[in-house]
Formats: structure tokens, C-alpha cells, sequence
């Protein structure tokens, strides 16, 4: 079975979901994953944020539920106890870190500093939280500390939309993180086709499909016409269209993917 973890860098991404109405949990989560995207962090920012995980958790469990800007020990173990199956903090908190730990829970706390880095990896952790990116360097502060840090992987969020998504397509980036993913006004509004476009254009932009003459092809095509096709990531465009019901069949350096009468190769770039 695929951890959480795997679930995690094979989406890519990780939408940070602040909800005011918890139920418009299940149709922001329905609308997310009709967008390529079956994780979400549920943030604790509002009160209605403990029972939006816990609606999406039981009605809902092909989405990753996790909860976001747990800040005390309360939230913690609450989340958890609603069905979070990952904890994000926007610092590193070694009581909520080892108490994650202790119930076999992921645990991505934020750090951006050596000093922050270095109590993660004491503490055996591979994955934390870069945040707020855009503040603290964004990509060119994650290459340099990946220099030293070589084991760790990041997930920046803040300042990461579309128009610079493509720069964080990077071997030090476990998964971007973001609210560009799913608006909080959107969910308000009940805006949902814009919360699947935003994460289906995510998806295209992180898998970089293109046909044999090198021009983009997005995901929905290639599922509806099928073809021939490269990727810069070959388990993320896997674990997609798997989910979808495409069947994979390995032949030598090329995946071919099956699904009734549309046939797709692909092959990394």
C-alpha cells in the first residue's frame, strides 16, 4: 500500500485549504480531485477547519486529508483523531513533532534556517515545510541548502502560483504547496469548475507532457485522444492516470498505459 508520503510527491502538490463553511468541505474536496489533485491541507485557522477534515475523512477517502497551522497540541491530536493523515505546522514544534512521530503520523514542520533544518534531521525527519518561501529566498535559498542538507526535501508555500510554478519543478522539491490551488473566496462563492481549473493547469505544468514534435499536451487530451508522449516526471504522470483507470504495462524504457480503446506511451524526457 502507498504511504502518505508517496502519495504526496506523486500529486506534487498541496493545496492549503482555509474553509469557513464546513460543508463545503466534500465538494471542495470532490472538485480538487476532478482536478488531478487528491491531497488536501485543511488549515486550523478557522473554526470550522476541525470538522471540514472530518466530513472529508469519512465521506471522502480517496482524498489525503491533512490538517494545516497546527500550532498547539490541542489541534494536534484533534486532527488526528478526525482523520488527518499528515500534520503541517509553519514552525518546528519538537512537542508536536515527536508526538506525530510517536502515532506514525507524517509531520512536515516549517523551517528555513540551518539551525531549523539540522532539529528536523535529528529528529529523523526528510520532508519539512519551507514557509513563507517567498520571504525566506524561495528557490535559490532551498538549492544553496540543499548543498549541505542533501537529505532533506522541501515544500515551499507562499509566493508560488502558476505564473512561476514550472521553477519549482526541481529534484530538491518534494511538493509545492499553496492557496493558488483552491481560493478561499472560490470556496466561499462555490466557485468549484475554477478550483478544478486551477489545479488541472498545475498538473499539466509538473508533468510537462509533450507529444512527439515537442509541443505541450495537457493531461485531458492525452487521456481523451491518446499518443505518444514525454514527461519530466514519470510516477507523477503514473500515479494520474492510474487514478483515472488506466492500467500500466512497462515495455523496456516506455510506460504504456491502457484504459478501453486509448493507448498512451510515454517515456521520461
Amino acid at each position: 500500500m502507498i504511504s502518505v508520503k508517496e502519495r504526496i510527491s506523486n500529486t506534487g502538490l498541496v493545496p492549503v485549504v482555509v474553509i469557513d463553511d464546513a460543508s463545503k468541505a466534500i465538494a471542495t474536496a470532490y472538485a480538487l480531485s476532478k482536478g488531478g489533485v487528491d491531497v488536501m491541507e485543511i488549515t486550523m485557522r478557522t473554526a470550522a477547519g476541525m470538522e471540514a477534515i472530518r466530513l472529508v475523512t469519512e465521506s471522502y477517502p480517496d482524498m489525503l486529508v491533512g490538517a494545516g497551522t497546527v500550532l498547539t497540541m490541542e489541534h494536534c491530536k484533534n486532527a488526528i483523531q478526525n482523520g488527518a493523515k499528515f500534520i503541517v505546522s509553519p514552525g518546528f514544534d519538537p512537542e508536536i513533532v515527536d508526538y506525530c512521530i510517536s502515532q506514525n503520523v507524517l509531520i512536515c514542520p516549517g523551517c528555513v534556517t540551518p539551525t531549523e533544518i539540522t532539529a528536523a534531521i535529528k529528529k529523523g525527519l526528510d520532508v519539512v515545510k519551507f514557509f513563507p518561501a517567498n520571504i525566506y529566498g524561495g528557490l535559490k535559498a532551498i538549492k544553496a541548502l540543499s548543498g549541505p542538507f542533501s537529505s532533506i526535501k522541501f515544500i515551499p508555500t507562499g509566493g508560488v502560483d502558476l505564473s512561476n510554478l514550472a521553477d519549482f519543478n526541481n529534484p530538491f522539491i518534494f511538493a509545492i504547496g499553496g492557496g493558488w490551488l483552491c481560493s478561499r473566496e472560490g470556496i466561499n462563492q462555490g466557485n468549484f469548475e475554477a478550483i478544478t481549473d486551477a489545479c488541472s493547469k498545475s498538473v499539466d505544468v509538473l508533468l510537462g507532457l509533450k507529444d512527439e514534435d515537442g509541443n505541450a499536451v495537457t493531461l485531458n487530451l492525452l487521456m481523451e485522444m491518446g499518443g505518444n508522449v514525454t514527461t519530466v516526471s514519470l510516477p507523477r504522470t503514473t500515479s494520474q492516470l492510474t487514478r483515472r483507470g488506466f492500467k500500466a504495462e512497462e515495455t523496456g524504457a516506455d510506460v504504456k498505459f491502457v484504459k478501453e480503446n486509448v493507448t498512451i506511451t510515454v517515456k521520461i524526457k
